[in-house]
């Protein structure tokens, strides 16, 4: 009788301290969701939506990223890219793997560990990581100028506010295909945050600023911020050059 009061007890426990931990998460989601949470926006495809489209890469200047052979960025800390825009490869590095993606042909991307490189069984799921974290990472970095990617639906919103904001999603490519983002401007176009409709994110339409953009030095108009609820993603020191 005393051993089952004891196992009792220590699972009563158990119980409550994971009670205690759980409950105030939950809570916490549930705060989240009924404050930030939204339905995704129905808009206009057409003319319209296109004209904003293009005004906002006018506003970046894109024919300077568009002629930027090379990349550079930090993706919060963690997370190395060096990518050869023009030669369609990129070279990831996190921990101690380092991944040279190639876009063209897949299957001739390297990869190393450790500084050597490695042929082993999980190669393929090194460079299966690799592209993942590339179409994350690059998207925070570049999303602005693939609005007429191939793939890609624009759609003129009007907000409650009375202004413009442009619907993008893509049906296909990437990681995510599907995944939409309604971009926000300031008074001459220029992006300053989206709206986030995405299949890893559990809230719809959580807004992420767009900010402390930097020219590089091939006159490419790049963001080195981005602020997330109370997250900050950092970008580094962001490099383009025109090779």
């Amino acid at each position: 009788m005393a051993k089952k009061s004891k196992t009792k007890r220590i699972l009563k426990i158990i119980g409550g301290i994971i009670i205690f931990f759980t409950l105030p998460s939950l809570l916490f989601f549930g705060f989240m969701y009924l404050k930030y949470n939204e339905d995704l926006p129905t808009g206009q495809q057409g003319a319209k939506a296109d004209q904003l489209a293009t005004k906002m890469l006018q506003s970046l200047g894109e024919d300077a990223y568009i002629n930027t052979d090379y990349l550079e960025w930090t993706f919060k800390n963690s997370h190395h890219y060096k990518w050869y825009k023009t030669d369609k490869t990129c070279e990831v590095s996190w921990s101690d793997f380092t991944v040279i993606l190639d876009f063209k042909n897949n299957t001739n991307s390297k990869v190393f560990v450790a500084k050597q490189d490695y042929n082993g069984i999980e190669k393929q799921d090194y460079i299966d990581k690799a592209t993942n974290y590339f179409n994350n990472d690059s998207f925070w970095l570049v999303a602005p100028y693939k609005v007429f990617d191939p793939g890609v639906e624009r759609r003129l919103v009007k907000t409650e506010a009375g202004k413009n904001a442009l619907l993008v999603t893509y049906t296909s490519g990437g990681t995510t295909p599907g995944d939409s983002y309604l971009w926000h401007f300031d008074d001459n176009g220029k992006p300053k945050s989206y709206q986030m409709w995405t299949q890893i994110l559990p809230i719809d339409g959580l807004e992420a600023t767009w900010e402390d953009w930097t020219t590089t030095e091939s006159g490419a108009q790049l963001p080195t911020f981005h602020k997330l609820l109370f997250l900050g993603l950092e970008m580094g020191e962001v490099k383009g050059l025109s090779l």
